[in-house]
């Protein structure tokens, strides 16, 4: 899974309230709530913040009777990466695809993805699909491997937070649910002689 850790940095408000508190347990706070599961563009989906160190030295903003201090934290970002290769559990079937976790987010399949054949039925009542040559099925709570093919950054309306967009794949050699890729294995391993 592609996780990494981001140096970042920004200011904290420090409410005159909290005076005389360690300034580190307010800004993590804060910095907390500000970041945590949320999209940042230049990083991905922010999972924690881990650390911070804040600058002792604060500013004074006329009419508030706060500080304002320099912040720089660690971040736990998710960036998922075109081209590569994931797998994750199906938590939903639909008529149009289906949405698979991957880390602390979820992608979507499109039907036409879902598996190498020429017609996919999809059943309601089971929620899943079904290959019309092979009968495979995959449905909720399966677990799956898909090549992501596409990661996008939108905003859904004005005044809401940032949405990370992840499309996938699973119409790819090594791909599918994991049953399906251990039985090829199984068939593609030479027999042993006795």
């Amino acid at each position: 899974m592609p996780f990494k850790l981001v140096e970042a940095e920004d200011y904290v408000r420090i409410p005159p309230s909290e005076f005389g508190k360690p300034l580190e347990d307010i800004a993590l706070a804060q910095l907390k709530a500000r970041y945590e599961n949320r999209v940042v563009r230049e990083v991905g989906y922010v999972v924690a913040v881990l650390s911070v160190k804040v600058k002792r030295e604060g500013k004074i903003i006329f009419g508030d009777g706060g500080t304002y201090h320099k912040a720089r934290f660690t971040l736990l970002a998710f960036v998922p990466l075109d081209g590569e290769v994931v797998e994750g559990v199906v938590e939903n079937v639909r008529e149009v695809g289906m949405l698979v976790r991957i880390g602390p987010i979820v992608g979507f399949i499109n039907k036409i993805h879902v598996m190498d054949e020429p017609n996919i039925f999809f059943d309601a009542s089971t929620k899943s699909y079904i290959g019309e040559r092979t009968r495979r099925r995959v449905s909720v709570g399966d677990i799956v491997r898909a090549r992501i093919t596409g990661v996008s950054f939108t905003t859904p309306r004005e005044g809401t937070d940032l949405l990370l967009r992840v499309t996938m794949t699973m119409r790819m050699p090594g791909l599918g649910k994991l049953e399906w890729i251990k039985e090829r294995e199984k068939k593609a391993a030479p027999a042993k002689k006795a």
